[in-house]
């Protein structure tokens, strides 16, 4: 069984795969980067961790080969157990495990599993389509020594002969800075006119205002009754999940039918696809929500499954 394919699947969708009794492969999202020294821009992508503490079996991947294969929950359990016996004795053996598309796994001296990611394959669909690119540096210096050179090679000069020849430039420039100082005086005498009246307006409206306030009175002769609602907020990383929906009129329904069965059920927000996911029960605790989620499975729907993500 190609384990390492139904991995890659579901690191798409979800941020946390784990491998019963084997470990956890973990993503994370890494903003857009940009190499100061090749100028190579990199898009926003995944980096994937690999956690060997990390063992619990939450339903997610053989859920996921159960469906994909047309098998039974057990069978699909027993295929990937049959796996991981393998995998672990390559590993004791000092071979090099090579997941494709995921990354390298091995023994370290001390006995502790060592992750090398694959950097071949972007899991955030978000950065769909976009690739390495690398641009050209920018130097402005160029320009301006090519200005320096052309300066030096013509240079722009004024003969005194034709300073003479054409004397009425002198007092057309007179007659300008005089007209350019007169307009400066009449518009800054607008401008501080203007300003004034404004402000002679904005008070006499705030006076307006504040007498009206003082003539205001509120008298509320049947006030309402206080209520106290006790509202329980729930919380935990941890999540049951019943089912998605594309229509949210059905996500609310199945709410409903949850509650009238005793659950603390509530949706739980849109996923990446569109559908409204609807919890049994959020969880503080791992161990407690697998508690939980096995006796779902056993007594009313054996596909639900457990999500690990912190809601805002």
């Amino acid at each position: 069984m190609q384990l390492e394919h139904y991995i890659s699947d579901l690191l798409y969708r979800y941020e946390c795969v784990t491998v019963p009794n084997f470990g956890a492969f973990l993503s994370q999202r890494v903003p857009a980067t940009v190499h100061e020294t090749t100028n190579a821009f990199y898009p926003p992508k995944k980096s994937l961790a690999f956690n060997e503490q990390i063992q619990t079996n939450d339903g997610l991947l053989v859920s996921y080969i159960a469906d994909v294969e047309k098998i039974p929950f057990e069978t699909a359990s027993l295929k990937i157990e049959k796996r991981v016996k393998s995998l672990k004795s390559c590993l004791t053996q000092g071979e090099t495990l090579a997941f494709k598309n995921i990354g390298d796994l091995k023994l370290n001296t001390e006995g502790k599993i060592e992750f090398s990611p694959s950097y071949h394959l972007n899991y955030l669909t978000d950065a769909f389509g976009l690739a390495q690119y690398t641009s050209p540096k920018i130097s402005r210096e160029v320009y301006k020594e090519e200005v320096e050179t052309i300066e030096n090679v013509v240079p722009i000069t004024v003969s005194q002969e034709k300073r003479k020849a054409r004397p009425y430039f002198k007092y057309a420039a007179i007659a300008l800075i005089a007209l350019t100082i007169t307009g400066f005086g009449a518009s800054k005498y607008y401008v501080d006119g203007v300003a004034a009246h404004n402000e002679i307006a904005q008070e006499e409206a705030n006076l307006a205002l504040d007498n009206e306030v003082q003539e205001a009175t509120f008298v509320i002769s049947n006030p309402l009754p206080a209520i106290k609602l006790n509202v329980t907020k729930q919380s935990g990383n941890y999540h049951l999940v019943a089912g998605a929906y594309r229509v949210e009129a059905n996500s609310d329904k199945k709410v409903e039918q949850l509650i009238a069965e005793g659950f603390k059920a509530r949706k739980i927000g849109v996923n990446q696809y569109g559908l409204h996911q609807v919890a049994y029960n959020s969880f503080t605790n791992r161990d407690e929500a697998m508690k939980a989620l096995n006796t779902i499975r056993q007594n009313s729907n054996r596909d639900a499954w457990l999500l690990v993500k912190k809601l805002d």
